[in-house]
């Protein structure tokens, strides 16, 4: 049996210098990670590198995070939508007196019916019958015991019953606060034709 010839020095020199070649390019590496990640870099000699448990110097330690939040900030509650409400028009539109008297108002079980004008009855439109007044004409229904108005537009004829002197839509009614009573006495005025009433 043929015994291993041992390897000639010009081949240990190169091992050696392959060694401590990765040895160099493995302290850059763990230097240049330091430096990344906000360290100190750190010389690390080549026998620490072969060592099992290498020492690492109290200054390359972490420093304690700060686990105290930020102080909060408080911002003013926000409203829901459905709590958004729009705020009132006020009418200033001036207007011709044109009288008064007990208003009543359409109720819902009407909506669809055809009207005066040829459109069918809407209860959430701000629309009117009145006797006399042109079809298209706008009116400013004032509730004389509590100031409230609504401007409306005559698209139907009536009241035909009692002493009435005109019917507004369910929607005009409850802006006048109509609805709780079923009738209360109002004051008109004729409006110019362009603007206000929607329906």
């Amino acid at each position: 049996m043929r015994t291993p010839t041992p390897p000639a020095p010009s081949r240990r020199r190169r091992l050696a210098a392959r060694i401590a070649g990765a040895k160099r390019r493995a302290m850059v590496v763990t230097s240049a990670a330091l430096l990344a990640g906000g360290g100190t870099a750190l010389t690390v000699a080549p026998s620490i590198l072969t060592s099992d448990a290498p020492a690492v110097p109290a200054s390359v330690a972490e420093a304690p995070v700060d686990a105290t939040p930020p102080p909060a900030t408080l911002l003013p509650p926000v409203a829901p939508v459905s709590d958004v409400r729009e705020a009132p028009e006020t009418d200033t539109e001036a207007g011709e007196a044109i009288g008064g008297g007990r208003a009543s108002y359409y109720g819902r079980e009407l909506a669809g019916n055809p009207t005066a004008s040829g459109e069918p009855f809407d209860p959430t439109a701000l629309t009117a019958a009145h006797r006399t007044l042109p079809l298209g004409t706008r009116v400013r229904v004032t509730h004389a015991r509590t100031g409230e108005s609504v401007v409306v537009r005559v698209n139907d004829r009536g009241p035909f019953h009692g002493d009435r002197v005109i019917d507004v839509s369910r929607a005009a009614a409850d802006s006048i606060g109509l609805t709780r009573s079923g009738t209360a006495e109002v004051e008109l005025e004729r409006l110019p034709k362009t603007g206000g009433a929607r329906g």
